[in-house]
């Protein structure tokens, strides 16, 4: 399997679009920049085929200065497929520069947001940085707390300490 899915994308979660918009906030003045993973939009009760956009991973090791953000490729996991991508503009414009269409490459969606971050100030692109469809769907995504879903105390059984040990 490729780094990028295959499948139609057909829009974006809203859990997804909102945090990137509040990554993108968090992060100014310097650009945010992140991958984008889809899922088959009929696991979320969608009556389309293809791909809804539902996580949004953050690549350790990116760099980011008000001008740029660059993506560690060594750091992308191997099992990760992606969609495309995001990142912000922190000067407001929804217009993708040189740069950002040599990185638009691979991926069907490639989304910009611009400042001041809001739920109107964001654009998606395709490949070629033409202005596409991207739907936001609210749809009940998965909190992930079966895997987050631990205590203190089973970290230090984990770690063979006995709790009393500060």
């Amino acid at each position: 399997m490729g780094l990028f899915r295959s499948g139609d994308v057909i829009g974006i979660a809203d859990d997804a679009l909102t945090f990137a918009l509040e990554a993108s906030r968090e992060t100014h003045p310097d650009e945010y920049m992140g991958l984008l993973r889809g899922e088959p939009a009929s696991e979320f009760g969608l009556d389309h085929d293809g791909l809804l956009v539902t996580d949004v991973l953050i690549v350790p090791g990116t760099e980011s200065n008000p001008v740029s953000a660059t993506v560690k490729t060594n750091m992308i996991p191997n099992d990760f497929s992606s969609v495309g991508s995001v990142h912000s503009h922190p000067n407001g414009v929804l217009q993708p520069s040189q740069a950002d269409l040599a990185t638009f490459g691979k991926g069907q969606v490639h989304i910009i947001i611009g400042h001041p971050y809001g739920r109107e100030d964001w654009v998606a692109l395709d490949r070629e940085g033409k202005r596409r469809s991207l739907p936001v769907y609210d749809v009940e995504m998965d909190d992930g707390e079966e895997f987050f879903h631990f205590t203190q105390e089973d970290i230090d059984a984990e770690l063979g300490l006995d709790g009393d040990e500060s």
